[in-house]
């Protein structure tokens, strides 16, 4: 289920997208959980571990459910470290939930939230140390201009992160993995969350964001340098970073 198939045209993906999002909130832990039978709990692990700093000031856009800034907080804390950390998501309902997580951790004033487009972000240049982007930059309108928008707010020496769905690159494995992806996960979410339509755009947006060498291109056009990424599970999902020099 394409946006073309349904019709949508592309400057219409914002609100198509923040309706699927408003949708599934109160769902999308739990689909992940089921999705990737708990494995992107390693993938984000993994992804906060390329943070080499703790006593930073961290945006974590795409935010949602606050998932990667508590553990990112969790893990400044055994450092002894205190990070000021900004959530900012465009779906008012995702960040609802992350507040939801977050008070029933006793911890919500550690956290600033922002409602924005990564797009358009309110902040002025230099504002940060590290940017995070975890499954989100896929579902924007305009991914060059979310990649320099990024590189804007960052300060000097700052480091650009995203993890994101990507390219498999065994052949045999690729043909299970789309089997599972078009059949099983549409299903999955339409049981969960009884909207089977927002499981099929997740599975069209993964087939159809670049693959990870084209995605390090177009984070070195937006002006980063030093731009590396890494497979996880095979390709099933890719961390790429950058430094703003």
């Amino acid at each position: 289920m394409t946006l073309e198939k349904e019709g949508i045209v592309p400057n219409s993906k914002e609100k198509f997208v923040q309706s699927i999002f408003s949708t599934v909130s109160k769902k999308y832990d739990c689909m992940n959980d089921l999705m990737s039978l708990g494995i992107h709990r390693i993938w984000k692990r993994k992804f906060i571990d390329k943070i080499p700093e703790y006593n930073i000031k961290l945006l974590d856009v795409a935010g949602g459910t606050g998932d990667i800034a508590y553990n990112f907080y969790k893990k400044a804390l055994k450092h002894n470290a205190k990070p000021e950390i900004t959530i900012l998501d465009l779906n008012p309902e995702m960040l609802r939930e992350g507040k939801k997580n977050l008070i029933d951790k006793n911890i919500l004033n550690k956290f600033n939230f922002i409602c924005a487009n990564a797009q358009r972000l309110p902040f002025k240049d230099n504002s940060f140390d590290h940017y995070t982007i975890s499954y989100g930059i896929r579902n924007v309108d305009d991914i060059l201009q979310v990649l320099k928008e990024a590189r804007r707010v960052l300060k000097p020496g700052g480091k650009f992160l995203c993890l994101e769905f990507s390219k498999v690159k065994n052949e045999l494995f690729s043909k299970f993995y789309n089997i599972y992806s078009e059949h099983l996960i549409p299903l999955i979410g339409e049981k969960v969350t009884g909207s089977r339509e927002s499981y099929e755009y997740l599975v069209d947006s993964i087939r159809e964001f670049p693959s990870q060498q084209k995605f390090c291109q177009l984070i070195e056009e937006a002006g980063f340098k030093g731009v590396e990424f890494e497979n996880l599970s095979g390709g099933i999902s890719a961390i790429h970073w950058g430094y703003k020099l």
